[in-house]
């Protein structure tokens, strides 16, 4: 999984390096460095959306996440994987009038979490966080209305809920204040977001993967981290 992890990091920031150095026209072609100025104040009054230093959007965004939580403790690392929801509002702001480069922040409400078995009991962990964007967004034009939006940055969390369950002895405990310290999770989270999302004049959808980089369990000598692929659908406005 680190390994994954790592080699999925540096293929965004690789990415995201080629597209800041390289600028096209729609059609692909690359355009020069002299005329780029000239054709991006001509696609600013053709594509409002991508090319305007005045831009703001806001959207709403709904989507399911397929989390697992790392831990060096056996009794906290995940076999299997949760499904939860995510659910939330982004706004973006263009950061440069000269390319299509957006800083996108808003607030979700997401579920993760893992499940797992430990001297032959089954246990499963929810934790809910208030989450906080900061990404950074390169829209790609592909044709008219149409953008693909590779992306790179972090988030923040707070944990608001979720309960862990011991299915043996049909025990569930509050996620971050359980009576049991050694299952307890802290609720700050932090982390690596990256991902691509697609746009279709105000529809949108992405897939991203969070690498948690906080410790979220309670023991200081164990690292617990949370990991979560999310799929998202949405509308700009």
């Amino acid at each position: 999984m680190k390994r994954l992890n790592l080699f999925l990091l540096i293929m965004t920031l690789l990415m995201a390096a080629v597209s800041a150095d390289a600028q096209y026209y729609s059609n692909g072609k690359p355009i020069p460095p002299g005329k780029r100025s000239a054709y991006y104040a001509n696609q600013s009054s053709r594509h409002h959306n991508f090319y305007n230093s005045n831009n703001t959007y806001f959207g709403l965004r709904l989507g399911f996440g397929i989390s697992t939580v790392n831990s060096d403790s056996k009794l906290l690392n995940t076999n299997k994987t949760r499904t939860g929801l995510n659910v939330g509002v982004v706004v973006g702001t263009q950061l440069s009038s000269q390319a299509p480069v957006f800083f996108e922040t808003g607030l979700y409400y997401t579920e993760k979490g893992g499940k797992s078995t430990y001297n032959s009991t089954d246990f499963s962990y929810s934790l809910n966080y208030l989450e906080l964007p900061l990404i950074v967004k390169y829209k790609i034009p592909i044709a008219d209305k149409i953008a693909v939006e590779p992306f790179l940055g972090g988030y923040l969390a707070c944990g608001v809920g979720g309960k862990i369950k011991d299915f043996n002895n049909r025990e569930a405990y509050n996620s971050f204040n359980s009576k049991n310290a050694n299952a307890a999770f802290n609720r700050f989270d932090g982390g690596i977001r990256l991902g691509c999302g697609f746009s279709y004049d105000v529809m949108y959808v992405e897939a991203g993967y969070d690498i948690g980089l906080a410790n979220i369990g309670k023991d200081d000598f164990d690292n617990t981290r949370n990991g979560c692929f999310n799929l998202t659908l949405g509308v700009n406005f």
